[in-house]
């Protein structure tokens, strides 16, 4: 294996056998070899359940790759193989250098003893000499910030503390390595931050980290490449912000549709305009992708029982803008048409900047618009108008919109368009981060 190459996974399976009675279990250990001795072909008294099968992929030195899927899809599994706590059925994995992980909640730690105990138990297990613990762990302790409840046993911690004790630790040993299994999830936000700038550090010192998380701002945020794992395997690979719309597919359970088409019937000049429009829409054909402002790399999926059809964007008094201005007042208009009877439909709006990260996101329901899910009957189409006061850092930004209705806990997207709309915006006063605020700063001498 490539000294560039941290990890490599080659074929990667994992089988396990399921009984359905605890005596087939004694009758699969004892009756085929008896089967066999006597010339007959072995009966199989177990069914086989098939985690993961045929995973193959590397990670270079210093990359961040993160790895997403629905629960049960065998992430954990996966991760387990890789740190070589659980056999592979077939396939091998190959490391190099030295592996850090928080596999799970209190994975590594012996409940009866104390913090400090664990430190240098989990530090020893990770290949560090005692005299390299004495002198990291201070600032484990600093990095941890659990205070008083180093010393005492861990089984009284919560789960929050837990994770800050094993996250310092697994850190502070300089991996070459380092797996992170939804550990993260349970910490604070302040905590959060905290870990997310010692990744970074981290990668930057030339750590390659393994994330598995069910966040998809994460993975957008932190990786540079990521893997959505679908039943066993591996569905799609590379760019994160492709892997994650991959995802919300699978999360919805539909398939990913290029275009949403109307119905031939539906396509007729008898219903051509919407009576008196002044915003000249198209209300028949999808020419959505004809408009100044489009992303031809969109993300469209949906059942197609509605379609988002055209769209206009203006920024004070100019028509599909090229650029907008921090504080100029945007208008956007939407055309949408119900191809069936839909109850109770919700629209939705997101703005995401190009790395993924979304900046705001609301929808009909959230604003209470009462009067758009009275909307939704057969052949009919509405026109929907959003206002907002364009607070954005310069930089590229992208809309999405989606149409959908939801069922019980179910939501079904109709017509989804992610990324559908290029937003480019330039400052005109001096800020920095993600939005202008507006902040007025005054002082004053009091001395």
């Amino acid at each position: 294996m490539s000294f560039d190459i941290a990890v490599k996974v080659e074929n990667l399976s994992k089988c396990y056998q399921i009984y359905d009675h605890p005596r087939d279990f004694l009758k699969q250990i004892i009756i085929p070899r008896l089967q066999r001795l006597t010339g007959r072909k072995p009966k199989q008294y177990f069914r086989e359940f098939w985690v993961l099968r045929d995973i193959s992929f590397e990670i270079q030195k210093g990359e961040t790759v993160g790895i997403i899927g629905r629960n049960g899809c065998g992430k954990s599994t996966l991760l387990q193989m890789i740190c070589g706590t659980l056999n592979p059925t077939s396939g091998n994995v190959q490391t190099h250098g030295r592996i850090a992980a928080l596999l799970e909640l209190g994975s590594g730690f012996n409940p009866e003893f104390t913090g400090r105990e664990n430190v240098y138990m989990n530090a020893t297990v990770l290949g560090l000499s005692q005299e390299e613990i004495n002198a990291r762990f201070d600032d484990i302790v600093a990095f941890a910030d659990i205070g008083k409840f180093i010393n005492q046993p861990v089984k009284t911690y919560s789960s929050g503390m837990m994770v800050r004790l094993a996250f310092a630790v697994q850190a502070q040993v300089s991996p070459d390595i380092l797996i992170v299994d939804e550990a993260l999830a349970v910490g604070d936000a302040k905590f959060q931050a905290k870990c997310f700038e010692c990744l970074k550090q981290l990668k930057s010192n030339g750590t390659s980290i393994l994330l598995v998380t069910h966040s998809s701002e994460q993975i957008v945020t932190h990786c540079s490449r990521a893997m959505l794992l679908n039943e066993g395997s591996v569905a799609v690979a590379g760019e994160p912000r492709h892997v994650v719309n991959r995802y919300m597919d699978l999360l919805f359970g539909k398939e990913r549709k290029e275009s949403c088409s109307l119905p031939s019937s539906i396509i007729s000049s008898s219903s051509a305009s919407i009576k008196n429009d002044p915003l000249m829409l198209n209300h028949v054909d999808d020419v959505f992708a004809t408009r100044a402002g489009y992303n031809p790399h969109e993300y469209r999926w949906g059942d197609g029982a509605a379609t988002i059809l055209d769209f206009r964007m203006s920024a004070e008094n100019e028509l599909y803008p090229l650029v907008i201005t921090t504080g100029q007042s945007v208008s956007l208009s939407v055309v949408i048409r119900f191809h069936v009877d839909l109850v109770h439909p919700i629209l939705g709006i997101t703005i995401k900047t190009k790395a993924g990260v979304t900046v705001y996101g609301a929808n009909s329901r959230l604003l209470e618009v009462t009067a758009f899910e009275s909307l939704g009957k057969k052949d009919t189409v509405i026109i929907a108008h959003a206002i907002f006061i364009c607070r954005l850092a310069p930089g590229d930004y992208f809309i999405s919109l989606g149409l959908a209705t939801q069922q019980n806990d179910e939501v079904i997207p109709h017509d989804r368009r992610y990324d559908a709309i290029h937003l480019q915006v330039s400052p005109v006063t001096a800020f920095f981060g993600l939005c202008d605020l507006q902040l007025e700063l005054t002082v004053q001498e009091i001395a």
